[in-house]
């Protein structure tokens, strides 16, 4: 593992827009317990018709690389972008949705592929996830970062927009 000080501040940008939520908040405990990681979580905005990247995006929130990297993981409800050896991040498309086996999301991407921050790699539906009860809240987890090493851009409360800067990673 490289030295903190020989690797350059990663930026991490919001997966999608909508409102900052603390962590801490979100009603999980492996997140809120920052068990996998610091970050925040985001409630997603109600989507807008229409189409991007050749994903189809009526009722549905079209999902953006948080930064670039390579894709080390990636399921129909979550991914996690290899930034560079030892940082990667996850983007969480609401909680418990793993349960859904895929229902109500669409993939972009695959294992391996190389992502620019911003490109579309994934889409979902928040209206089906909250039809079956669970929660839209998105976590944005640096992976097994320090907390002292990941420094917040926004505050819960906070609206964001699809691509904006929230985190510094050192």
């Amino acid at each position: 593992m490289r030295a903190k000080q020989d690797r350059s501040t990663l930026q991490v940008v919001a997966p999608l827009a909508g409102t900052v939520v603390d962590l801490a908040d979100v009603p999980d405990p492996v997140f809120a317990g920052a068990v996998v990681g610091p970050g925040l979580a985001i409630l997603p905005d109600e989507p807008a018709p229409g189409d991007l990247a050749g994903l189809p995006t009526g009722g549905r929130v079209v999902v953006v690389a948080p930064c670039p990297g390579r894709v080390s993981g990636v399921y129909p409800h979550a991914l996690m972008v290899q930034a560079d050896h030892d940082r990667s991040v996850l983007v969480h498309l609401g909680l418990e949705t793993g349960q859904l086996e895929g229902a109500g999301f669409d993939v972009a991407t695959s294992d391996g592929d190389r992502v620019e921050r911003g490109q579309p790699v994934l889409a979902w539906s928040p209206a089906e996830v909250r039809g079956g009860g669970r929660s839209t809240l998105c976590p944005l987890v640096a992976l097994q970062a320090q907390p002292d090493d990941v420094v917040l851009l926004v505050a819960p409360g906070d609206s964001v927009a699809e691509g904006q800067p929230v985190l510094l990673w050192s």
